[in-house]
């Protein structure tokens, strides 16, 4: 492991050490680690939306807006190639969350998460997306051979 030095004036490393309370790190070592890795996944997923990814989608919506319910069940079957489960909660007689396991290519993962998150109702919508490789792998199971496809992150 290399060892690197970095000066902050006292007003960041006071928010800085608030941060480290509030998420119980350890020590800076690891958060600075955590936020640096952080950075490159966002940049990684800024210049991948050619490749595949995998992730989460999750939003809270009243499920007593108008035609709001319906709207939602159209974006998950128009996009059903990426949208692979989803868990819904009852939060309260109104609100609802949904947390969405995801799929696919970059750009319809974005698509479907675009078109549900910019539904008039829907409140609190954040995609969180890993790059992955999609590799088509050949294996033996008893008698027969079958091919399929294995996600692997990137590293």
């Amino acid at each position: 492991m290399e060892r690197i030095t970095i000066s902050l004036d006292e007003e960041l490393i006071g928010q800085f050490e608030e941060y480290l309370k509030r998420r119980s790190y350890k020590n800076r070592s690891e958060a600075i680690r955590d936020m640096i890795r952080d950075t490159l996944e966002a940049d990684r997923m800024a210049h991948a939306a050619s490749g595949h990814c995998v992730g989460t989608l999750s939003y809270v919506f009243n499920h007593e807006e108008r035609e709001l319910a319906r709207r939602l069940t159209h974006a998950h079957h128009h996009h059903h190639d990426v949208s692979v489960s989803t868990l819904h909660v009852h939060l309260d007689h109104e609100n609802c969350l949904e947390a969405v396991v995801v799929s696919g290519p970059t750009r319809q993962v974005e698509e479907f998460a675009n078109a549900v998150i910019t539904q008039p109702g829907v409140r609190h919508g954040k995609l969180n997306l890993i790059p992955v490789e999609v590799e088509q792998e050949h294996h033996h199971h008893g008698g027969g051979a079958h091919k399929h496809s294995h996600t692997h992150p990137q590293t």
